[in-house]
């Protein structure tokens, strides 16, 4: 699903919604999202899951072309970790479709 499939679904689903209105609500909750990850705040989102900020420690990694050592600098990284009710349908949704490939 991409953010304008998003934008479309939302208009669909509240009639009151312009797609001009549905755009804007999507936009506002990515900046804000975006911005809280930014100042390194831990987004919770309950039966979705949960974003937060990792911290990487620099190290020491290897150009894969020529091999020689190349050092990498410390970074903060998004991170996700999808919730438990996520989890859960994610695995309903793949063993159903395992089990309708079985012939």
């Amino acid at each position: 699903m991409t953010r304008s499939d998003l934008v479309q679904l939302l208009a669909a689903r509240f009639s009151q919604l312009t797609q001009r209105d549905a755009d804007s609500a999507v936009t506002t909750i990515l900046d804000a999202m975006n911005n809280a990850m930014v100042r390194g705040h831990r987004i919770e989102i309950r039966g979705f899951g949960c974003f937060s900020v990792m911290h990487r420690a620099p190290r020491l990694g290897r150009n894969p072309r020529s091999g020689d050592p190349v050092d990498i600098p410390q970074k903060r990284v998004p991170h996700f970790k999808p919730g438990k009710a996520l989890r859960t349908a994610v695995d309903q949704r793949s063993d159903e479709a395992v089990a309708q490939q079985v012939p």
